[in-house]
C-alpha cells in the first residue's frame, strides 16, 4: 500500500517549485513588454520581441535537457535550472540597454526550460505507475493555478509606485525559496550507466527526442494551436464583441474548472485508460471553441471558458501523462522535453500563423476554424495512439 503513496514530501516540493517557476514566467510574461516601453522607449513590435524571445529559451532549454538528464540525473539537472534561474532573476537590476534585456530574457527562458522539464521528469519517476495517470493530474494544477494568479499579481504590481522594482524583486525571492525547497527534498532516482550506454548507441535524433511520446505530442502540438488564439487575442476579440469586463473572468472559470475536474480524469485514466477521457475531452473542446466562436452574452463566453477548461484543460494532463507511460523509465526525461518542445511549438506558432490570417478573416472566423482543427484531431489520436492504448494499458 505504502508503494502507490501519491501525497509525498518530494511530490509536494517538487510541484510547489513547478507553480511558482509558472507563477514567474507568467507574471514577467504580462509586465516585462511594458517595462521595456517605459524604461528603454522599445517600440511594440521589440516589447513584444522581450515578452516572446522567453519561449524560444524555453523551447531550447527543454531539447538540451531530455538528453541532460540521461547523463548527470534528473537531481542535478533540477539544481542547474534552479541556480540559473535565480542568476538570471538578479541579472534584470542590471538591464541598462534593450540588448541586455533580449539576452536576459532568452538565458531566463533556457533556465526555466531546464527546470520545468527536470520536475516534470521527477515527478514521472517518483509516482507509482498505478496512479501516474492522477498523481500527473494533481501536478499539472500547479502550473494551471500560477497561469490565473502570475498575470492577477503582475497587473496588481504594476500600478504600484515602482511596480518594476517589486516585480523583479519578487523573482529573486521566489527563485531563493526554490532552491531552498529543494535543498528539502530526498529525491531518490538512481542513475544507470547502462542507460548512458544505450544513449549512445542510439540515433541522432533519438539523443534529443523520445520516438515513442512523439505522436501523442504530436497531437499536442495540434491541440495546443487550436487553443493559442484564445491565449493570445482573448483581450482583442472580448473588445470586438464588446464583452471586455467578462473575459477578465475567462482563465478564472477556465482554472477553477480544470482544479475541480482534473482529479477525476486522473483516475479514470489510471483505471480504465486514456481513451475515456481523450475522446469526450476532445468533442468538449471543440463544443466550447465553437460557442467561443459564437458568443455574444457574458453567460456564452464563460460558458466556453468552462468548456475549453474541461476539454482542452484535461486532454493537456491526460496527453503528458500518455508521453510518459509509452516510454522505458529511464527515457522520462526525454519523453517530458518531446512533450513539451511540441506543445510549446503550438502554442508558440500559432499567433504568429494566425495573426497574418486575421486581418481578412475576422476572429470568429480564425476561432470558427479552430473547430474543425479539433475535430480532425480525433480520428488522428485514433490512428497515432488510440488504438493501441488497451494493450497499453494491459502493459502497465
Amino acid at each position: 500500500m505504502n508503494q502507490d503513496r501519491l501525497w509525498t514530501k518530494e511530490f509536494v516540493i517538487v510541484s510547489f517549485i513547478n507553480f511558482l517557476l509558472t507563477l514567474m514566467y507568467f507574471l514577467l510574461m504580462v509586465t516585462i513588454a511594458s517595462y521595456a516601453k517605459t524604461e528603454f522607449l522599445a517600440s511594440t513590435s521589440l516589447a513584444g520581441l522581450v515578452s516572446s524571445i522567453f519561449i524560444i529559451g524555453a523551447l531550447i532549454g527543454r531539447l538540451l535537457t531530455g538528453r541532460a538528464i540521461s547523463y548527470i540525473g534528473t537531481k542535478k539537472t533540477l539544481w542547474i535550472g534552479l541556480g540559473f534561474f535565480a542568476v538570471t532573476s538578479l541579472l534584470y537590476f542590471f538591464a541598462v540597454h534593450i540588448s541586455f534585456l533580449l539576452v536576459n530574457r532568452l538565458l531566463q527562458g533556457i533556465a526555466v526550460g531546464i527546470a520545468s522539464t527536470a520536475t516534470g521528469t521527477i515527478i514521472a519517476q517518483i509516482l507509482p505507475a498505478s496512479r501516474k495517470g492522477e498523481g500527473i493530474g494533481y501536478y499539472s494544477l500547479s502550473a494551471i493555478l500560477a497561469t490565473a494568479i502570475g498575470p492577477f499579481l503582475g497587473m496588481i504590481l504594476l500600478r504600484l509606485e515602482n511596480g518594476f522594482t517589486w516585480i523583479f524583486t519578487m523573482n529573486v525571492v521566489f527563485s531563493l525559496i526554490c532552491l531552498l525547497f529543494y535543498a528539502m527534498a530526498k529525491i531518490n532516482v538512481p542513475l544507470s550507466s547502462a542507460n548512458v550506454k544505450e544513449e549512445e548507441t542510439g540515433s541522432l535524433l533519438s539523443k534529443f527526442i523520445e520516438p515513442k511520446a512523439l505522436p501523442i505530442s504530436f497531437i499536442a502540438l495540434l491541440i495546443g494551436f487550436s487553443y493559442s488564439g484564445v491565449l493570445s487575442f482573448l483581450s482583442f476579440y472580448a473588445e470586438e464583441i464588446n464583452l471586455s469586463s467578462t473575459a477578465s473572468y475567462f482563465f478564472l472559470v477556465y482554472a477553477i474548472v480544470i482544479i475541480l475536474s482534473r482529479p477525476f480524469s486522473g483516475k479514470l485514466m489510471d483505471a480504465r485508460g486514456a481513451n475515456i477521457v481523450t475522446y469526450p475531452s476532445l468533442v468538449i473542446f471543440a463544443v466550447g471553441m465553437l460557442l467561443f466562436s459564437q458568443a455574444s452574452t457574458s453567460l456564452m463566453l464563460l460558458l466556453s471558458a468552462a468548456l475549453i477548461g474541461v476539454g482542452f484543460g484535461n486532454f493537456n494532463s491526460i496527453a503528458q501523462t500518455v508521453a510518459v507511460k509509452v516510454t522505458a523509465p529511464h527515457r522520462f526525461g526525454l519523453a517530458t522535453s518531446t512533450y513539451y518542445i511540441m506543445y510549446d511549438l503550438g502554442l508558440g506558432i500559432g499567433p504568429y500563423l494566425l495573426g497574418f490570417i486575421v486581418p481578412h478573416t475576422g476572429y470568429r472566423t480564425i476561432f470558427g476554424g479552430m473547430v474543425a482543427f479539433i475535430l480532425f484531431s480525433i480520428p488522428l489520436y485514433y490512428w497515432l495512439h488510440g488504438k493501441r492504448d488497451r494493450e497499453l494499458m494491459r502493459a502497465t
